[in-house]
């Protein structure tokens, strides 16, 4: 779940949507937040394949205002494809306002009926040619990291040899051990691409339990101020936050966040406790391979409160607001960085025996 922005579906919207759901003619419709609402503004209806209607839909997108579109998809047409339209050159406030609202949108309108997501940041991720590159990377089999892929060599070596024993592991939770959970594609492409940024950016990524895998929730161009208000206040995730600060020899650091709020269901709490340190470990690997421009900091952040996350918190987490220098005890007992505070003094050792 993305957090929350406070902006729900208006009932024009919900009307709308029920209607085309309804009479079956519609393939897109126009979503934009507006005086704290989310309204319809276009209905286009279908013409032809979804690859041939998303030529008509270039006339209805702007270079820098984003917006969602809702695709009624070919095959079956019961099901909807959710798209996120967010241009690199729209304003950050709108980017966060629109990363944050996704969730909202879908949910109220039936998540089961939207079956697929699409990210976009310009006109071109809208073409059919990039729709059909999009689902080709679907249905492309997910690739393994090279742990992923070490623990799967390791597996075969076993099955061949003809050893399955797995003593105590066989009594764990299979939720998160082992190779970790799955990846989705554009959850492994939105941390893959925090590695070639010099700017601040999050990555907010959830599990969906029926799969377990991890998905993308929401990604956006966010500074350290705005990190608190764009993390789940009501269920666990998992951040990665390409932070750009002063504190770092990099000139910033890839921050891992695990936010378990106190309000959040139990058996979420079990499982993104588990995976914790497989999903890091992951991302890790992705990093390396992109060659992130930003090293993956190497203290990990753990939360129950996201509202708590900000500037100072990120540095005494990463140990960014320690001395700098060695302290040195001086002759009187004082800290030579403080000299009003006293030195612990080290205690003497038992007398030797004669």
């Amino acid at each position: 779940m993305a957090a929350t922005s406070g902006i729900g579906v208006s009932p024009e919207l919900t009307k709308a949507f029920s209607d085309a759901i309804e009479t079956k003619n519609v393939r897109f419709i126009k979503v934009i937040i507006q005086d704290e609402s989310l309204v319809s503004v276009a209905s286009l209806p279908i013409a032809d394949s979804l690859n041939e209607d998303l030529v008509q839909l270039q006339d209805h997108l702007e270079d820098n205002i984003p917006c969602y579109i809702l695709a009624r998809l070919d095959d079956p047409p019961s099901e909807w494809l959710a798209i996120s339209y967010v241009p690199d050159f729209a304003n950050v406030r709108d980017k966060t306002l629109y990363a944050s609202t996704r969730s909202s949108l879908t949910r109220s309108l039936g998540s089961a009926v939207f079956t697929d997501t699409l990210f976009a940041t310009n006109k071109a991720d809208l073409t059919p040619e990039a729709y059909e590159a999009h689902k080709r990377h679907q249905a492309a089999p997910k690739p393994l990291s090279a742990r992923e892929q070490e623990m799967a060599n390791i597996k075969a070596a076993e099955r061949e040899a003809g050893n399955s024993y797995e003593g105590s592991n066989a009594r764990k939770n299979h939720i998160g051990q082992r190779v970790g959970l799955s990846w989705s594609l554009e959850a492994e492409d939105a941390v893959k691409g925090l590695g070639s940024r010099s700017d601040s950016r999050i990555v907010v990524l959830k599990i969906e339990p029926s799969t377990e895998s991890l998905e993308l929730d929401s990604f956006a161009d966010i500074t350290v101020d705005n990190l608190s208000s764009s993390i789940p206040s009501d269920e666990p995730s998992y951040v990665f936050y390409a932070w750009t600060n002063p504190y770092s020899q990099a000139g910033g650091d890839v921050v891992f966040i695990y936010s378990c709020p106190t309000a959040s269901p139990v058996r979420y709490r079990m499982v993104y406790s588990s995976a914790a340190m497989s999903t890091y470990l992951a991302a890790k690997d992705f990093l390396a391979e992109t060659g992130s421009i930003f090293p993956l900091a190497t203290k990990r952040i753990e939360t129950s409160d996201p509202t708590e996350l900000d500037e100072n918190f990120l540095r005494a987490g990463l140990n960014h607001d320690g001395p700098t220098g060695v302290t040195i005890n001086n002759n009187h007992g004082a800290r030579q960085d403080d000299p009003a505070k006293p030195s612990f003094a080290k205690p003497k050792g038992p007398a030797r025996k004669r």
